[in-house]
């Protein structure tokens, strides 16, 4: 390297990122193929496809990019797969609300005249976010880029679902599902949110016929009234046992309805006394199944009213129920009403109200595909990180419901059943129109069936029944069918980490988990990280509706993608909420420019027409060299306990230290020259350069962009040794650690020095007679080599290192872990200002004395603490005891 080189003041992200992905691109440095390397496998989660970047993709996006770049410099064969979700419900809802301001209604249109708008849709929206993803560094390979709904994706999940229905796992039938009326579709017990609410409990009398009596009962959903078919008491109530049998008159429409019993009635609960809904509620409808009950559906698909039930037709629900309440009270049978708080279930897609509704749906049986899903994540075959999160798993998976698959859109993957009748049965399951025909004939006995005949469902499967095949389907799409993994399969399968958030543990995370085992035999991943939720200050989930959410994109723009990256791990401790701050973005931004101005300052350190070479061994006669090596393998060794329990946050943290303290701060500093604007000496500045190369390498994973930038400017480089392939620094065995506590020791005596400076307000430059008193012989030994060391940092006029050392009249004085030092303040000081200095610090030792023997007569704590802790605060006591005793007889030197 030479210093001719053009090097820019400031360091401009704008102008280094484009340039360097796309030259890793142009390279093929992120793809990957078989090989006789161990692979590292990871499969993105398949953001929406006609979604855009936000804060959320980019905390989770910037951690598998993280885990990624170091697997690939560990010299594994890194894959990372990207791709995009079809997201039914979402994109089906986008597609209508355009054609509706267009003036087009979906009714209005055929099936495949409504898919060629959505793909129309798709194409113009769809993959803006994996352009998105660039920016921030992720490195896919985006040669394997998969769509749900590409077609052998879509081939791949009728296969499963055909695959499924053969083994007796799929049925369809009768059942009680949760109904979302905006986007008039089923959805799966996952896709419902609770929330607690506050209610209205209303309560209504409902006459006894040929009586004067009447019951009452509570209820949050009047509306419903209209279709209640019976009443229900407990058997054991004695309010109600006289009652049971009796007929009770629906209020609004005068039903008849029996009074029956059943123990499922809790008489503690309300009036003790139910309405019975089968139609709207789903422990009524158990109930009504089990009395024989006639179950009154009074909702449309849309959420108002049936016209059949003759009351408030056409209304929407939450309208009707002002209505019948406003007619019960003039019809004298509302008794009253009360606040009461209330767990309701909006849809996790529109946010409307979950309606119960029985419906004819198909579905996936869950208790024998969950088995080995639970299994193997509770002996931790599959690890959590954090493992706090296998008890909600445990407790979802132990109480599991069968899987509700079938969705009323158009946009998806179709359902393959075909129908050639009426009846129940009369269906079959087929992957072509042809197929279908073939196995019509074979079951209905009618071998003159065409294909006019029959007529597939109209019903889409749940997104997540294809999503749930995404570590299987996107390396052999053909799998499920064949039965006969192909080459990639064989090498990326199982992959090794997934990188999620926790609200989709049961949506994802358990059923790939079910899937991997049901159709692989093998779980899909080997460790599940859960990061956090991003939140405001205000710990609010960041969303646009609430305003709350920066634009990521801006704020690569502002700080730069690395400084950008820095913010958002930062803020993001393993599996806890990250409280975002764009001061942390801030801050790393202004790393990068520390990381550049060291950088600029070394080259402008280099002698015209001279070339630099970083050493790749140390001077083992220099301290400062061995301490930075020390410092290097011991950052190495925390990073890669990080690593293993997915504390990424916390990696980044040391070799942040690493870089801005240790290397910055202190080891440039002692490669400076000896004279005073001279250019650091050529072995120092090549030392200096081959720690930096391996400073970069250890960044490179958090900050791709500046440390690849430096790399290729340190010295030429060929396209073969990119820092993104290069290697991952080794650990070595060669122990450092006498040099590093020795060098700790002088940082602690020279920043107590430059302490004493501030406090007195020397001159940096005021020359300095300094005398150290060693702790002990020992503490000497290792003092007495390191003279240059205090001279290189401190403006020394002469140092003296003496066991027996007086402390010279009118003295600063400081003591560091037992070792004392003195500044002769004759002619440079206030003395005055140095006494107050010296009864602050006794004031401060005395708090800090009281703190320890507070904690040390605390017998609970002397008893059950490890002996190690005690001992260690036992210790504190002596030395703060020792430093005051110091301190008293320095105050009476000084007059104090």
């Amino acid at each position: 390297m030479s210093n001719t080189e053009d090097i820019p003041k400031q360091y401009d992200p704008s102008a280094t990122e484009e340039k360097w992905y796309s030259y890793w691109e142009e390279n093929g440095f992120f793809q990957s193929k078989p090989d006789e390397r161990e692979a590292f496998t990871v499969v993105i989660p398949p953001p929406n496809v006609t979604g855009v970047l936000h804060m959320g993709h980019m905390l989770n996006n910037t951690i598998q990019d993280v885990l990624v770049r170091r697997a690939r410099m560990l010299g594994k064969n890194a894959c990372w797969v990207p791709g995009t979700d079809h997201a039914s419900i979402a994109t089906e809802a986008k597609v209508v609300q355009k054609l509706r301001k267009e003036g087009v209604q979906k009714r209005d249109l055929s099936r495949e005249d409504f898919l060629k708008h959505a793909w129309e849709w798709t194409d113009e929206h769809g993959g803006i976010i994996l352009q998105q993803l660039k920016k921030l560094g992720a490195s896919c390979d985006w040669n394997r880029t998969r769509f749900t709904l590409e077609d052998e994706l879509y081939d791949t999940v009728i296969d499963c679902f055909i695959d499924l229905y053969e083994r007796g796992y799929i049925y369809r039938g009768q059942r009680m599902v949760n109904w979302d009326p905006a986007a008039q579709t089923a959805l799966s017990d996952e896709e419902v949110i609770h929330k607690e609410v506050q209610s209205k409990l209303y309560h209504v009398r409902y006459p006894i016929k040929n009586s004067d009596e009447y019951v009452t009962i509570a209820t949050t959903r009047p509306e419903t009234i209209l279709a209640d078919t019976a009443v229900c008491v407990n058997p054991d109530d004695d309010r109600y046992k006289r009652l049971i049998g009796k007929t009770a008159i629906i209020p609004m429409v005068n039903r008849e309805v029996k009074i029956i019993a059943d123990e499922y009635v809790d008489p503690e609960f309300g009036t003790g006394c139910l309405k019975i809904t089968p139609a709207h509620d789903t422990n009524d409808y158990e109930l009504g199944v089990k009395h024989n009950l006639d179950i009154i559906d009074m909702l449309n698909a849309d959420g108002t009213v049936a016209e059949q039930i003759g009351f408030y037709a056409g209304k929407d629900r939450f309208e009707a129920r002002k209505l019948i309440i406003k007619d019960l009270e003039e019809q004298e049978l509302l008794v009253k009403i009360e606040d009461a708080p209330n767990k309701v279930g909006y849809s996790e897609r529109t946010d409307a109200v979950i309606e119960p509704r029985l419906s004819l749906q198909w579905f996936c049986k869950m208790d024998e595909l969950g088995k080995p899903a639970l299994e193997n994540v509770i002996n931790e075959n599959i690890r959590f990180h954090p493992a706090k999160f296998k008890n909600s798993y445990r407790n979802w998976m132990e109480n599991i419901r069968d899987w509700c698959i079938s969705r009323q859109l158009w946009w998806g993957h179709r359902i393959p059943a075909w129908y050639y009748g009426e009846g129940e049965e009369e269906y079959v399951i087929a992957k072509s129109a042809d197929e279908a025909i073939q196995k019509a004939k074979e079951k209905s006995g009618k071998s003159d069936l065409t294909e006019t005949a029959i007529h597939q469902d109209e019903d889409v499967l749940d997104t997540w029944f294809s999503s749930w095949l995404w570590p299987i389907s996107v390396f052999d799409p053909d799998f499920i069918r064949t039965k006969k993994p192909n080459k990639e399969l064989v090498y990326y399968y199982p992959t090794q980490d997934l990188v999620t958030a926790p609200e989709i543990m049961f949506f994802w995370v358990a059923r790939m988990i079910m899937a991997g085992y049901a159709f692989a035999g093998e779980k899909p991943f080997s460790n599940v990280y859960y990061h956090g939720i991003v939140r405001d200050h205000k710990r609010r989930k960041m969303s646009k509706s609430l305003g709350n959410s920066p634009d990521p994109l801006k704020l690569i723009d502002q700080y730069g993608a690395d400084g950008t990256r820095v913010g958002m791990l930062f803020a993001s401790p393993a599996g806890n909420d990250l409280l975002f701050d764009e001061a942390l973005c801030e801050q790393g931004r202004n790393f990068s420019n520390k990381i550049w101005n060291a950088f600029r300052f070394l080259s402008m350190n280099m002698d015209e027409g001279q070339t630099y070479t970083p050493a790749t061994e140390i001077d083992p006669e220099n301290l400062a060299d061995r301490w930075m090596m020390g410092r290097i393998q011991s950052t190495l060794r925390a990073m890669e306990d990080d690593f293993t329990r997915y504390r990424l946050n916390e990696a980044l943290k040391k070799i942040y230290s690493l870089v801005w303290d240790d290397f910055c701060d202190w080891y440039i500093e002692m490669c400076k020259a000896d004279t005073p604007g001279e250019n650091m000496p050529k072995e120092n500045l090549e030392r200096a350069l081959g720690f930096f190369e391996i400073l970069m390498k250890m960044l490179h994973p958090f900050m791709p962009f500046i440390t690849e930038e430096i790399w290729q400017r340190i010295r030429e480089r060929s396209a073969g040794e990119a820092l993104t392939i290069s290697s991952w620094p080794e650990i070595s065995d060669k122990q450092y650690d006498d040099s590093v506590k020795t060098f700790g020791a002088l940082q602690s005596q020279i920043s107590a020095v430059r302490n004493i400076q501030a406090e007195m307000n020397l001159s940096p430059k005021t020359p300095l007679k300094i005398v150290i008193k060693p702790k002990n012989g020992e503490v000497y030994g290792q003092l007495l080599p390191a003279e240059w060391v205090y001279k290189k940092l401190l403006p020394v006029e002469s140092i003296t290192f003496d066991l027996s050392a007086e402390k010279p009249p009118a003295s600063a004085a400081s003591v560091v872990d037992g070792s004392e030092i003195y500044i002769p303040l004759k002619g440079l000081i206030d003395l005055g200002k140095e006494r107050e200095r010296i009864r602050k610090e006794m004031d401060r030792l005395r708090g800090f004395l009281k703190s320890v023997e507070k904690k040390l007569a605390n017998e609970k704590f002397v008893q059950n603490a490890p002996d190690a802790v005690v001992e260690k605060e036992r210790k504190k006591k002596s030395d703060a005891v020792t430093g005051l005793n110091i301190l008293e007889e320095q105050l009476k030197e000084l007059g104090g």
